[in-house]
């Protein structure tokens, strides 16, 4: 075969917008197969009466109790609190967090000074820190906040550091060569390097904040799912209770959710995060 006879093979087809379109709606729908399939096998068990309504209440039940809170304003009410908390933690520990995790990342000196000390502070059980937190703030919600705050910290610090740490030294050397400042080095080279493990360290810190979230909740308060759990606990009331469980898994999906969206927007440029590379 001649030079133009190679020339006049057909070229592997890419794959089109729509082809891969539906493809991510598949991948979706296939993702809510196993919670859909629990969801009515607890149904039809309850309702056969293999399952006691004091023990695990089927969803039915749950979603009339979620109805009748929300149309009461219980619920939003609630929940905003709860996650009003959850939101200004972040916000606070995320920040902190993210601004040591530079310091420590770029300075071993910096490294020497805080990390030993960032440890040994992670290594505290929230439910150790409880007592003194009541005694530094009471029971207003500066106490809950910091507890959420802290829990949001580590993750985020972690993986700051970690990231930096792990760019690619022949990117650097690049930067070095092409006579980049600092600064410009620091912008286009290095945390956009460490952008997938600072995400990575947002995703665990999203479900960090609200396991803090659920043990800040048990300080005296009058306000947020955790203690619309333990009220209900009191009153024995299990499908509250079940309904509470549901409200933290859908915001743990929530949040994830968000947590990919991010991914997908501010790591457009990595091969590991198009669309290509997740098929």
């Amino acid at each position: 075969m001649d030079l133009t006879d190679r020339r006049a093979l057909p070229e592997p087809s890419a794959p089109t917008p729509s082809r891969a379109v539906n493809r991510e709606r598949q991948l979706l729908a296939l993702s809510w197969i196993a919670p859909l399939g629990i969801l009515l096998v607890w149904e039809a068990a309850s309702r056969a009466g293999l399952i006691s309504a004091q023990v695990l209440p089927a969803p039915s039940a749950v979603a009339r109790t979620s109805w009748e809170l929300i149309v009461s304003g219980e619920l939003p009410k609630h929940l905003g609190a709860s996650l009003a908390r959850a939101v200004i933690g972040f916000a606070i520990g995320g920040s902190i967090g993210f601004l040591l995790g530079i310091f420590v990342g770029f300075s071993r000196v910096a490294e020497a000074l805080l990390d030993r000390s960032i440890q040994m502070i992670r290594a505290i059980p929230f439910l150790a820190l409880l007592p003194l937190v009541i005694v530094w703030f009471g029971v207003d919600e500066s106490g809950k906040i910091f507890l959420v705050s802290l829990a949001v910290l580590f993750p985020i610090y972690i993986n700051t550091v970690l990231g930096i740490r792990q760019v690619d030294p022949k990117l650097l050397e690049l930067a070095r060569v092409t006579g980049l400042t600092r600064l410009e080095t620091v912008r286009r080279i290095i945390l956009p390097g460490a952008m997938p493990s600072i995400l990575t360290g947002v995703r665990y810190s999203l479900a960090t904040a609200w396991l803090a979230l659920v043990i800040a909740e048990t300080i005296a308060t009058t306000r947020g799912i955790g203690f619309l759990a333990m009220d209900a606990r009191e009153f024995l009331q299990t499908n509250v209770i079940v309904l509470t469980v549901l409200i933290y898994a859908a915001i743990g999906v929530f949040a994830d959710s968000l947590a990919r969206y991010l991914e997908r927007r501010l790591l457009e440029w990595h091969p590991n995060y198009t669309k290509e590379a997740r098929k």
